[in-house]
């Protein structure tokens, strides 16, 4: 049990001494190949990071869509995260429907965990079907630079 004392010297009239024992407890280290001891109990599985991210963007959008939130600010706001970030967040939502029930579904074979990063560079483009096949080479290939190349080769497009 951690003690504290306080003790000041009257003679000195601005000298303080303070003791603390703090106890130290060590943590094991994870052996390669080994799994970590905190994961989710058997028979459960873990949400992919986008499709917590996804589902958080239509929750978001709805909220606003209700009047219940009057803009990201106030989500920012709320959520203790910057401006920025609820933006990046809500672009998600600007993936082709397919794209996006895909990413909620979350199952490994869609690419879900593929970096948050790389899909939002596939949201910048307006054009469903350059979203589609930046999806499809990115779960084929999980490489950010095929990613890239792929966009280099056509321009933007307005419209499907």
């Amino acid at each position: 049990m951690p003690r504290n004392s306080l003790k000041n010297d009257p003679a000195s009239g601005d000298s303080v001494q303070v003791e603390t024992v703090i106890p130290v407890t060590r943590r094991a280290r994870a052996r390669p190949g080994a799994k970590k001891a905190a994961q989710a109990e058997p028979g459960t599985s873990k949400i992919p990071r986008l499709t917590r991210l996804m589902a958080l963007a239509i929750k978001f959008q709805d909220m606003i869509d209700r009047g219940e939130m009057k803009d990201y600010a106030e989500i920012a706001e709320l959520g203790y995260v910057t401006r920025a970030r609820v933006t990046q967040i809500m672009n998600l939502t600007l993936l082709a429907p397919d794209i996006q029930e895909e990413i909620i579904q979350g199952s490994e074979q869609t690419g879900t965990h593929a970096h948050e990063r790389v899909l939002r560079r596939i949201a910048r483009h307006p054009g469903w079907k350059d979203q589609r096949r930046g999806w499809e080479a990115l779960k084929a290939s999980r490489r950010v630079s095929s990613i890239d190349m792929l966009f280099a080769a056509s321009p933007l497009r307005t419209h499907d």
